[in-house]
């Protein structure tokens, strides 16, 4: 099989944890607070490859994370960083979140990478809470919790070529005739159950990749047949070469068919350029078939070629053709997301944050006051003053003083359950 779906859950490392810690070496009459921070944690990278070609290593492994911070310790010892995790995929892998179909990344070059899950930060010691009035703190901060998500990866192949057309046209023979690609060849249609590549050379200096298909017939743009899995992958072509069976019962509807399909499924993959060429001319009906193919195709605006991939006919020079049609064509892979889109995002306000109300108690829910929740150390007095101040200075106390919060009610900051207290505030 032929794997080019795939979902998999990345998790970035947690933040390592403050030590509290302090000085207590001879000959230094001050000791004072030396507790280091904790490490940051790991994050997690999808990196494209260029030795891989499908998504089949997810079919077993579908769980990745990265390291953790390592704590701090006394003697202001900084805990490690975690390491990376990197998921390595083929070329032309489009990652998007599997909760919010947001596309995250279209990695096209080899060793491009994008960040999908972020570390956690590593939490302060107490030596980093020292001020001039509180010259010992005992107070530190745990590390904060990295991230996880659900990823959809989508392989779409990267090829210069794509061979397209109704099943048992020849595109498999032509493939393995013009490189050293070995597709399963027979006479029988869908033959070719998974996309194929091959490298053309022409020249020293000329050469482009060709891809196989599985055929397309009506009805693939809706699910029909097995082409309908594989037009998502004719999309990153530069150009598409239309083989026709020449000696086919309806060659021209045949074309018909496939253009239609192509129109259904993408209006920018119908716009493709495209060089039709007449297959099989080494059978006698196809060369009886020919002329009224050629005045066909030329009614349509359509010049096209014959050939034959089983004797090499015609071969060279469509291949010629597709060379200059190729020097003419961009190099450029169409990106999933536009650039413009990314820069155009809203910063998000990390201060802000919403409230509401259910059976279970209050909930409060912000970048920020979910952080300084995760990263309070609760068994530490001082940390709690701390946090209680946190919460006045971002104004969540007032929020829901104003909204009716009752003393003894449960409130949740994130995942973090608290029991509202008048005197504690």
């Amino acid at each position: 099989m032929f794997f080019d779906e795939a979902r998999i859950h990345v998790k970035s490392g947690r933040g390592g944890s403050g030590s509290v810690a302090f000085r207590r070496e001879k000959g230094v009459p001050y000791g004072g607070p030396a507790g280091g921070n904790g490490g940051r944690g790991g994050d997690v990278y999808v990196r494209a490859a260029e030795r891989l070609n499908t998504l089949v290593a997810f079919q077993n492994q579908i769980h990745f994370s990265a390291e953790d911070g390592r704590h701090g310790r006394g003697k202001n010892q900084q805990g490690r960083s975690g390491e990376d995790a990197v998921v390595e995929v083929p070329l032309g892998t489009v990652v998007r979140d599997a909760d919010t179909g947001q596309v995250l990344a279209d990695l096209a070059k080899d060793g491009q990478e994008a960040l999908v899950a972020r570390g956690g930060r590593g939490g302060r010691g107490n030596a980093a809470f020292a001020t001039s009035t509180n010259q010992a703190p005992r107070i530190s901060e745990r590390g904060e919790p990295g991230e996880a998500h659900w990823l959809e990866l989508e392989l779409k192949l990267l090829a210069d070529v794509g061979l397209v057309g109704m099943p048992n046209a020849g595109k498999s023979t032509l493939l393995s005739a013009v490189s050293a690609a070995r597709p399963k060849i027979a006479s029988y249609p869908f033959t070719t159950l998974q996309p194929c590549l091959g490298v053309v050379s022409l020249d020293y200096d000329t050469s482009f990749v060709m891809a196989d298909l599985p055929g397309l017939i009506e009805g693939a743009s809706r699910g029909a047949g097995l082409g309908h899995r594989f037009l998502r992958h004719v999309e990153r072509t530069r150009l598409l070469v239309h083989l026709i069976d020449g000696a086919a019962k309806d060659p021209l509807g045949d074309y018909d068919t496939i253009n239609h399909e192509l129109e259904a499924f993408s209006a920018a993959l119908a716009a493709k350029p495209q060089i039709v060429a007449v297959n099989k001319m080494d059978l006698p009906e196809a060369q009886e078939l020919w002329p009224l193919i050629r005045e066909g195709l030329a009614e349509r605006g359509v010049q096209a070629q014959h050939i034959s991939g089983a004797t090499g006919e015609g071969v060279r020079a469509l291949l010629g053709q597709i060379a200059q049609r190729l020097s003419e064509i961009p190099v450029e892979v169409p990106a999933e997301a536009p650039p413009q889109e990314i820069i155009a995002e809203p910063e998000r306000d990390e201060r802000a944050f919403t409230m509401g109300i259910s059976p279970s108690g209050w909930h409060v829910h912000g970048i920020a006051i979910e952080r300084a929740a995760h990263m309070t150390n609760w068994d530490q007095e001082e940390s709690l003053a701390r946090f209680q101040r946190i919460l006045e200075a971002m104004g969540v106390t007032m929020a829901l003083r104003e909204a009716g919060v009752s003393e003894g009610d449960t409130v949740f900051i994130g995942d973090v359950e608290l029991q509202w207290g008048w005197q504690s505030t």
